[in-house]
């Protein structure tokens, strides 16, 4: 678990098992596919099934938060959403940017991609597109994107800070994110963060709060704004395989804190910020 490319190999491994299944498996046990792979379906998902451009075969329920709610997405964007999974958010942000716009999704685990475009090519769409790529080598050309979407998916990427530079890199200036994702404040213990399932469940991967946000600041995002923030409680029935009983009861007296939050950020438009080296500063 301490290498990058095993990291990515047991979440890619886990989902493609969840990919695999039906929504009504996942939802028939709070740990889905494989011993909590899924374990952010019953703690952290949101409801979707209100929203234009929803489509139930898409929503595999792996999300922690709602992006296109705070996204500010208008007709005619391109919108680029970063470990798109089945597709459930690029529907939902088709239906905003319209015929004229384009959504496309990128996403490194085969059988996701395969689900995703089965589900768009249902619906005769021909302006949503599906990558296959990691986060940290975006297969995009620079300023590419109107708007960055992604739901629950950045605390799965072991190099965080390559994740939001190309995040930077892609977004046209101008242009900004909205992206939900689960941080902490406080340390797990230890047999959380050692347990790959916890891992591909969007729990240990996740960081802390206050490092998440500087590693945007850092990227060079300005205007950066906390949109929602929730509170996350692991059921005990999950911690047990992870942790015993005086672990939990420590775990539960401690300040630690898990949440899920959506974060928005400005790329800032060309020459509105002053470059290292440039003489400006």
């Amino acid at each position: 678990m301490n290498n990058a490319e095993d990291l990515k190999k047991i979440v890619k491994e886990k989902y493609s098992e969840i990919a695999q299944q039906r929504r009504e498996q996942n939802e028939a046990s709070c740990c889905g596919a494989t011993g909590c792979g899924t374990v952010d379906y019953a703690i952290f998902a949101e409801n979707y099934t209100s929203l234009e451009g929803y489509s139930p075969e898409a929503d595999l329920g792996l999300g922690c938060g709602l992006p296109t709610e705070f996204a500010q997405i208008r007709k005619g964007d391109t919108v680029v959403d970063l470990g798109s999974g089945a597709g459930n958010d690029c529907l939902v942000a088709r239906a905003l940017v319209g015929e004229s716009g384009k959504v496309i999704g990128v996403d490194m685990t085969e059988a996701m991609l395969t689900k995703a475009r089965e589900n768009a090519d249902k619906l005769n769409f021909n302006n949503v597109e599906f990558r296959q790529g990691e986060i940290e080598a975006l297969p995009l050309a620079a300023n590419r994107a109107d708007v960055v979407i992604s739901n629950c998916v950045l605390n799965l990427v072991p190099d965080k800070r390559k994740a939001f530079a190309e995040t930077y890199r892609v977004l046209k200036p101008g242009g900004h994110f909205s992206i939900s994702d689960v941080v902490l404040v406080g340390e797990l213990p230890q047999g959380i963060i050692k347990a790959s399932e916890m891992y591909a469940g969007c729990v240990s991967g996740a960081i802390q709060k206050a490092e998440y946000l500087q590693i945007i600041h850092e990227a060079g995002f300005e205007n950066v704004t906390m949109q929602k923030e929730k509170a996350i409680q692991v059921p005990d029935e999950i911690l047990r395989d992870y942790l015993n009983e005086n672990e939990i009861q420590k775990f539960r007296e401690s300040s630690t804190g898990i949440f899920s939050i959506s974060v928005y950020g400005d790329k800032p438009l060309e020459g509105a910020t002053c470059t290292p080296g440039s003489g400006c500063c």
